[in-house]
């Protein structure tokens, strides 16, 4: 009889060896964690990424545009101080080539100051706008490059 209280006793203790990892395995329940952006706040925040984007985009086309003109009014610039000299070279006379030179030289740098002043009003509205325009988006500042601002091209 004991040897049978110590089989079963033993087939037992196997039995449960084997079944508590078993058991311990198969009820064991992950932990959750709790997300912490929803479906919604995903969703806004990606609107207002396009938002910023959108008026990044605006910015960009109207510099571009001001370069364009600035590159034209330089060119036009240029052109116009190599006419101008190449008249006052082909003068007889020293003092009628010093009005030359002097005119020539003159206009040339009102012209390109001009384009200066026209691409900074340029500039700085595109920037105006584009500040105006991302406040509506309600975005995050990090959203915004408006920090590179500094990197933008002089135009003197």
């Amino acid at each position: 009889m004991l040897r049978k209280t110590l089989f079963i006793s033993g087939v037992l203790l196997s039995l449960a060896l084997v079944a508590v990892p078993a058991f311990a395995q198969t009820t064991a329940v992950a932990p959750t964690v709790p997300t912490i952006t929803s479906t919604t706040t995903t969703s806004t925040m990606a609107t207002k990424i396009a938002c910023v984007g959108a008026a990044v985009a605006t910015r960009e086309a109207a510099l571009d545009a001001a370069v364009t003109t600035h590159e034209t009014a330089v060119n036009n610039a240029y052109a116009t101080r190599a006419t101008e000299l190449a008249g006052a070279y082909s003068n007889t006379t020293m003092a009628t080539l010093k009005v030359g030179v002097k005119t020539a030289w003159a206009d040339f740098t009102k012209s390109v100051k001009t384009a200066a002043t026209v691409w900074r009003t340029s500039r700085n509205a595109a920037w105006t706008t584009f500040r105006a325009s991302t406040k509506t988006c309600k975005a995050p500042t990090g959203v915004s490059d408006s920090a590179n601002s500094v990197s933008e091209v002089s135009g003197s």
